[in-house]
């Protein structure tokens, strides 16, 4: 195991500006001829500054804040642009001159700077970009800017994750594994100042390691750091008074999620916690009993662990032994929902707590937890979950395959082929890992044995299949025990579904996207993708949305079912499979698309800057930017991903 060793720091630098490509075209158009600015609003701590930032980079402009300690001194925001002593119309009048104005902050302000942008506004001399953060009153004359319709209003979501792995990628100087990034996204809530925070006293405490040399990729496995942002944000839940409540708030720390049962709470207390915010009751969709309840924030359970002193919290602390029958409950709950056709997200905190803890994963575990991700896209995550159950089972068989197979639907050839090559029981590889290779013919045969012998085994197909149908141990089926109609629907994934549509579950969203692409009915393929992405399986989505545009004889319709793949395609993780190939290009602009395809072809930085007149920097960022619209790491991942252009779907 290689633990992160960070250098010596002498000066903190910004991290690389990543994603927000639209936001930030979207704030340069609203200071272009003809308009007056715009309004950015968030949640604190989702880059609205550093988006601003960025947008007006090199930039003649002038640049106010707003400050909680003075928000009772008239025009404090504007004390370093006007005289001490100014009247409203007076300061009107001086700061029209300003051809670019940013107020940062804008929630902070006192009431006559509010007014004072407000009046600016109105008069539409100076261009305005206005930023506020959620969660609070805005003063009146702040609001009315886009209630009034003075300025349009840019309402800033927090960065998608897989934005924030580029983000991070950048950041840490390597890429961070999928269990370590959902951990960071799920505790910083899209916070990106808590997520440098955090992310800083991991590498300082030297809890960054390389579980699995091979992967490459950082893991975190432990305690969260409790910094002093961390105990700054939490500051409310250390402060009741209550012994009652201070007591079902530290059971829950240690013990989230508890079932929610009447005997063991008092109700009174959970009522007034859920009203405070500071606990939340989830209903359990798979499960018979009331729900579950759990802390308001992930960041609430640390805080008070640590707090509670080591005996405490060596009495309350829960064992790998005590979660087993948990454990086991969630995974049935998992098999079941792959069982019904059903990757909706499901919670999984058990599960989630033995990996943040670095305890064994049992495999069997690890195994449907893995497939879960994949069925859904989450290839990356699957191979990850798949490799935390191989740490105590080398050979274990489920696990082996999940990894191949997540890795071959990546477009990872070697590490499918070497997971597979590491199981002596594993005697033949799947239609995808024969696929990853790039022998389609191969791959198609694989699974035209597999139905084969379903038929002779399950008759001619005259019934179709249903989701509950026995299970086949046929060698070239995905994983031993995977349900038939997995097996059977790879051939629809592929493109070949004539033989497979009348075995699959009848009514079924699987036989519904194998009689549209069989009838090549383009708006049938869009439809039967929709009801995919409805039960989650969202690379499915991305695929059938793919066939679609080769199905489409409107190019319009054509267009739509691209740009649907494509987004889809983003979410599932480096997601390289047939059906996706060459459409991610469409994502990409005029110049990244040909730099792109240069690459893929070969040529290097140096290469290409030549040929397109081009500097080498100028390259190297086109790249970067197309590889985070990709979810490529690098141009080793392009050819399989990219399509010659005359090769490329209508």
């Amino acid at each position: 195991m290689t633990t992160f060793e960070r250098d010596a720091k002498t000066l903190e630098l910004p991290w690389q500006f990543t994603g927000r490509e639209e936001e930030l075209e979207l704030i340069r158009r609203s200071l272009t001829a003809g308009r007056h600015g715009i309004v950015v609003t968030g949640p604190a701590g989702c880059g609205k500054t550093r988006l601003v930032t960025e947008a007006v980079r090199g930039s003649d402009r002038a640049r106010a804040a707003g400050t909680p300690e003075t928000r009772h001194i008239p025009f404090a925001a504007f004390a370093h642009l006007l005289p001490e002593a100014v009247t409203l119309h007076r300061a009107v009048q001086l700061l029209s001159g300003v051809r670019l104005l940013v107020v940062d902050d804008a929630h902070l302000l006192d009431d006559a700077s509010a007014a004072l942008v407000h009046q600016l506004a109105v008069h539409g001399r100076t261009r305005l970009i206005v930023v506020a953060a959620d969660g609070g009153p805005y003063p009146g004359a702040i609001s009315r800017l886009w209630t009034g319709e003075l300025l349009p209003r840019l309402a800033l979501q927090p960065l998608p994750h897989e934005d924030t792995e580029q983000l991070l990628a950048a950041g840490v100087g390597g890429h961070l594994e999928p269990l370590t990034l959902n951990r960071l996204h799920h505790l910083c809530q899209g916070d990106l100042r808590l997520l440098r925070e955090l992310v800083d006293a991991v590498r300082e405490r030297g809890l960054l390691t390389r579980l699995f040399p091979d992967a490459g990729e950082w893991a975190w496995r432990g305690p969260v750091p409790v910094t002093a942002t961390v105990r700054r944000r939490t500051a409310e839940l250390l402060e009741r008074s209550g012994p009652e409540e201070s007591n079902t708030l530290e059971r829950l720390a240690f013990a989230e999620p508890l079932a929610l049962h009447v005997d063991d709470f008092d109700l009174r207390i959970l009522e007034d916690l859920e009203a405070d915010g500071l606990i939340r009751i989830d209903d359990q969709g798979d499960r018979d009993d009331q729900g579950t309840v759990r802390l308001a924030h992930p960041l609430h359970g640390p805080v008070l662990r640590a707090a509670a002193g080591r005996l405490r919290a060596r009495r309350l602390a829960r064992t790998p032994a005590q979660c087993a029958a948990a454990l086991a409950v969630e995974s049935a709950a998992l098999t079941r929902r792959i069982e019904q056709a059903d990757v909706r997200p499901l919670p999984t905190p058990v599960g989630e707590w033995f990996a943040q803890e670095g305890a064994p994963v049992p495999a069997g575990y690890a195994a449907v937890r893995a497939r879960f991700s994949r069925l859904r896209g989450e290839l990356r995550e699957a191979a990850a979950w798949a490799r935390e159950g191989l740490r105590g089972a080398v050979d274990d068989v489920p696990c082996r395959t999940e990894l191949a197979l997540a890795a071959a639907q990546s477009g990872d050839a070697a590490t499918a082929q070497e997971a597979v090559a590491g199981c002596p029981d594993l005697d033949e590889p799947s239609a995808w890992l024969i696929a990853a290779r790039g022998d389609m013919d191969g791959a198609l045969a694989a699974i035209g044995e597999a139905t084969d012998g379903m038929v002779q085994r399950y008759g001619d197909g005259s019934d179709r299949m249903t989701a509950e149908s026995p299970r086949t141990a046929t060698a070239t089926s995905e994983i031993a025990g995977t349900d038939s109609a997995f097996i059977l629907y790879d051939a629809v994934r592929l493109g070949v579904p004539e033989k497979v549509a009348e075995r699959l579950p009848a009514d079924g969203v699987f036989a519904q996207h194998a009689e549209a692409l069989a009838r090549g009915d383009g708006p049938a393929l869009d439809r039967a993708a929709e009801a995919l992405e409805g039960r989650g399986f969202l690379l499915f989505a991305a695929e059938a949305h793919a066939q679609a545009v080769r199905a489409h004889r409107d190019p319009r319709a054509a267009r739509t079912s691209r740009t649907r793949a494509v987004a889809l395609a983003r979410r599932c993780q480096g997601a390289r499979t047939p059906a996706l190939s060459g459409l991610v290009l469409g994502e990409l602009t005029a110049r990244q698309r040909q730099i792109v395809t240069l690459a893929a072809a070969g040529l290097s930085n140096r290469q290409i800057a030549e040929q397109l007149t081009l500097s080498i920097r100028t390259v190297g960022n086109h790249l970067y930017s197309a590889y985070a619209r990709l979810g490529a790491s690098d141009r080793g991942s392009l050819p399989w991903l990219v399509e010659l252009p005359d090769a490329q779907p209508a």
